[in-house]
């Protein structure tokens, strides 16, 4: 594994305006990290970039694949180069597999499978001498649901994209971070584009989750996720 000092790091972060990106965004900041921040909502970026001493934005609708790769480009550009790209965007949806249409399909495979891998693509042309990706998949690469066909469907696929990428970058020193969090509290649930979400327990702290991030890109990791048997999270 390649470890990465992130103090003076030039980092993107694409999904700031979340709750996981925005804990990330701040925690970094804390460690020294030289920032740049990409999201949907204008408003909110802006507020997180005050915060943070007003670092560079771009704004971004996930639908749109050449709007995801550009935002990298301009994130290098005002940077200076590009160290480390998180990606933490994503929708949700539930309901029987035979019964997700088409358009919601699209819409899950657009967001949580092809705009990650966009921003990916860009970031790797932009990455001079290694560089580290880090991305949030899902539990749901790991543990089919039902109620969560499509959904399911989105997140795996992503994953394992993000798996045979590594392999294929590994000569080039690119780290390729696969995060597979549990449920957790942000919200997302409750904006579903279709269905309505089971009750799930969460597995997991928004802080929990932040920190185990942060320290997965610091120490190279290769994947994170969570066990459900025994509770707790593992990963190499």
């Amino acid at each position: 594994m390649t470890s990465v000092d992130l103090s003076g790091a030039r980092v993107l972060v694409a999904g700031a305006t979340g709750v996981l990106g925005g804990g990330v965004a701040r925690a970094l900041h804390r460690e020294g990290a030289r920032l740049a921040l990409a999201g949907r909502d204008e408003r909110k970026l802006a507020a997180l970039a005050d915060e943070l001493g007003g670092v560079p934005t771009a704004v971004f609708d996930a639908q749109y694949l050449d709007r995801c790769a550009a935002v990298v480009d301009e994130a290098a550009d005002a940077l200076g180069r590009l160290d480390v790209v998180v990606v933490a965007i994503g929708v949700a949806a539930f309901g029987p597999g035979d019964e997700t249409d088409d358009a919601v399909t699209e819409h899950l495979l657009t967001v949580n499978t092809m705009a990650p891998m966009a921003m990916v693509r860009a970031a790797v042309r932009r990455f001079g001498d290694g560089g580290t990706v880090a991305v949030l998949s899902a539990i749901l690469a790991d543990y089919p649901t039902a109620g969560m066909a499509a959904y399911t469907a989105s997140k795996a696929g992503l994953s394992a994209w993000l798996t045979a990428l590594r392999s294929e970058l590994r000569r080039r020193g690119v780290a390729v971070f696969d995060v597979r969090p549990p449920h957790i509290e942000t919200g997302l649930a409750d904006r579903a584009i279709a269905g309505t979400a089971p009750p799930m327990k969460a597995g997991a702290t928004v802080d929990e989750v932040v920190a185990l991030i942060v320290e997965g890109i610091r120490t190279g990791r290769r994947e994170l996720r969570y066990d459900l048997l025994k509770g707790e999270f593992a990963g190499r």
